[in-house]
């Protein structure tokens, strides 16, 4: 009897521990989620969430992969991070144009999804290197409305199983889902002081601001940048002989046709009035010239329309300016002001040497 008395004392000693360690593990982890939704919820930009999030968090939680896959059906999320010069930072970053993936995995009720990994169903929200053995995707949803998906992977196959208790990453994809919404209707309000009502393409702000970035990489990086001044010859003219509003078309057709004949790492910006500025990202002198001579040939061969709808013809003259490489010693302001200076030299010349023309730096 004393024997099974302490063979008892002993088991139970045992399921204290057991329970105990449990206990432990269990603060530990309910530590770590609070400490990533901690994290999350005190980002205030767009970069640094998605940093935390595909990058860091996998650290964070002994992931092998964290993919973000956001439904983007207007190209709004991927024009900020154009704007933002981060288009291709983050690899793990996948765009949808719809929701019907999602719904072909998780179904209408937008619950996570956990188990092995199957390319077939799954590859969507795992399309780059590695393929995990297993998998949770779990759906972002806002105000009833679903907008992406958190997806982590891991080489261990039971990791992630059927049936296991999701309350922590649900919540986790949750907040992570907040949190994107706060930065992208930041960066949208940020986009709104940025843009010019008038045509859409960016503003003299803007403009200035992404120069001083542009400068300053292509300073550090070695590679040339040209900026391009743009003005509509005899505008005055346009808007004396068909009216105003005419020139605001004319205005806002000039500015689409220039950016028709960008990439999307180049900047447009209107400077001012009738007068656009671009720069050419990565573009060397002769280069920058075949760009706006495109840019002209295409306003000045198609006619627009005034708001009679008679045909309104229109050119531009442009200056061409680059930043080669033995303008490196100085300092990024005075780089970016030289660059911006001799562009508008350059527009001065192609004016007073008859306009519709293209004049160099």
């Amino acid at each position: 009897m004393p024997g099974e008395t302490l063979t008892d004392n002993r088991e139970l000693r045992h399921q204290l521990e057991s329970l105990l360690a449990q206990a432990r593990q269990n603060e530990q982890v309910l530590c770590r989620f609070q400490e990533a939704e901690l994290r999350m919820l005190g980002i205030g930009g767009l970069k640094e969430l998605l940093h935390y999030v595909l990058l860091e968090l996998k650290g964070s939680f002994e992931l092998d992969m964290v993919t973000l896959a956001l439904i983007d059906p207007e190209y709004e999320v991927r024009r900020m991070l154009i704007d933002l010069g981060i288009a291709a930072d983050f690899p793990g970053l996948i765009f949808l144009d719809s929701p019907a993936k999602f719904l072909r995995l998780c179904g209408s009720s937008l619950m996570p999804v956990l188990g092995q990994y199957n390319a077939a169903s799954r590859a969507p929200f795992f399309p780059s290197g590695s393929t995990p053995a297993s998998i949770a995707v779990l759906p972002m949803v806002r105000q009833k409305k679903l907008i992406g998906s958190l997806n982590l992977g891991s080489a261990n196959d039971q990791r992630f199983a059927p049936g296991m208790a999701t309350d922590f990453i649900a919540r986790l994809a949750m907040i992570a889902g907040v949190c994107l919404e706060n930065v992208t209707n930041s960066e949208r309000l940020k986009h709104l002081g940025l843009t010019d009502p008038l045509t859409g393409v960016h503003n003299r702000r803007y403009f200035e601001q992404r120069l001083q970035e542009e400068v300053g990489r292509a300073q550090r990086q070695g590679y040339p940048l040209s900026c391009l001044f743009l003005d509509i010859d005899h505008f005055k003219r346009i808007n004396d002989e068909h009216g105003h509003q005419t020139g605001d078309c004319v205005l806002r057709e000039v500015a689409w046709r220039i950016k028709g004949q960008l990439r999307s790492i180049d900047v447009l910006g209107r400077y001012g009035g009738e007068e656009f500025a671009v720069l050419l990202i990565q573009t060397d002198s002769d280069s920058a010239f075949n760009v706006a001579e495109r840019i002209r040939l295409g306003i000045a061969e198609q006619r627009f329309k005034s708001e009679e709808n008679a045909a309104v013809a229109a050119t531009i003259s442009v200056g061409v300016a680059t930043l080669r490489d033995g303008s490196r010693a100085h300092s990024i302001e005075a780089l970016a002001q030289q660059l911006v200076a001799q562009a508008d030299q350059a527009l001065y010349r192609a004016k007073h040497g008859g306009r519709n023309r293209v004049v160099g730096g």
